[in-house]
């Protein structure tokens, strides 16, 4: 076999790296795992999240948003 038979043309290039894809896409492990039901209690849902510290506060005044 000479070097001139192993050169693959563009157009077969592009064939079998489409192939390759192909393949690649339907033997690929999902990316999603398992649905999981919510961990939270009615009341961990309803509590206030939001907490002006004083990194909050500073990051306001530096910025220039009115103080509450």
């Amino acid at each position: 076999m000479t070097n001139k038979d192993k050169v693959v043309g563009r157009r077969d290039f592009l064939r079998r790296m489409g192939a390759g894809a192909g393949l690649a896409a339907t033997t690929a492990m999902p990316l999603a795992g398992a649905a999981r039901a919510d961990t939270e209690t009615n009341d961990e849902k309803r509590k206030a999240r939001y907490q002006e510290t004083d990194h909050v506060k500073t990051y306001y005044r530096v910025n220039r948003y009115p103080a509450k």
